[in-house]
């Protein structure tokens, strides 16, 4: 007998612009996968952003709330309204709160996509161990600082500076990992096992296995999150996700509804 897959609550629709499908084609494919539940994340409108390449423009934030309760009313599985509000220091508490507060969302996703990770390739001679460990460093002091905006409810992609396969030695991860999860846990969070990172350079989960370790000790709750970009990704690598889950000590994950959480067995 199959193992039942748990929720799927990071998924992109074509508002992102770098994405396709509805959030009623991404309920109706997790229906087909066997998930009884979705959040539809896409990301947060930015002020002052006509023409944006990877997110909606203020003026599509109603339109996308009218497609999330279109996918609601038809039954295909359970669909929360979530969002991914990017972290940028500068918007904290003007617009993503302002945004934020504008409907009953059921959770909040915050993300870190700006760094010199995103496009370093390994074998880049602008890639010296010095520049990773800087690299490095930065990124996990940025998580901090969007835990403690208090903000949030669950990490995506916690450790997403490994994206095209450049991994920080164990010895500086361990110095730098521990005080970036310390300050999610004082603010209650979440943290999603987020398996595109099986399709990148990554060539694994975020996050890894020994920070959901940390993680556990922290008593640090998980969501999965396939980080869909076409209704075909729902819950893609979610068995492999699972066996991780376990494998650092986890039975349960986090339930979101009206941004309160629960724990309930997976």
């Amino acid at each position: 007998m199959n193992t039942p897959l748990p929720a799927d609550y990071h998924t992109h629709t074509r508002l992102c612009r770098h994405a396709g499908g509805l959030p009623i084609d991404y309920a109706r494919a997790a229906a087909d996968r066997g998930i009884p539940e979705i959040a539809c994340t896409d990301h947060i409108p930015f002020p002052n952003d006509p023409h944006p390449s990877i997110r909606m423009t203020q003026a599509e934030f109603a339109a996308y709330l009218d497609h999330v309760r279109e996918a609601r009313e038809t039954g295909f599985c359970q669909v929360l309204l979530g969002i991914e509000a990017d972290y940028q220091r500068d918007l904290v508490h003007g617009h993503i709160q302002s945004v934020l507060d504008s409907a009953d969302f059921d959770l909040v996703l915050g993300s870190l996509h700006t760094g010199p990770f995103w496009d370093l390739s390994p074998g880049d001679p602008t890639a010296t161990p010095e520049f990773v460990e800087q690299m490095n460093r930065t990124y996990y002091l940025r998580m901090a600082e969007l835990a403690r905006t208090g903000l949030y409810d669950v990490c995506s992609h916690f450790d997403i500076v490994k994206r095209t396969g450049i991994h920080a030695p164990a010895a500086l991860l361990a110095e730098i990992v521990p005080p970036a999860l310390d300050a999610v846990a004082d603010a209650g969070m979440a943290i999603e096992i987020n398996t595109s990172g099986f399709d990148h350079g990554a060539a694994e989960a975020y996050p890894s296995l020994q920070i959901l370790s940390w993680m556990k000790e922290r008593g640090i709750p998980i969501t999965f999150g396939s980080d869909s970009h076409d209704p075909s990704q729902i819950g893609r690598h979610f068995e492999k996700a699972m066996e991780l889950a376990r494998a650092a000590g986890y039975t349960s994950r986090a339930a979101f509804r009206r941004r309160k959480k629960a724990l309930v067995p997976f």
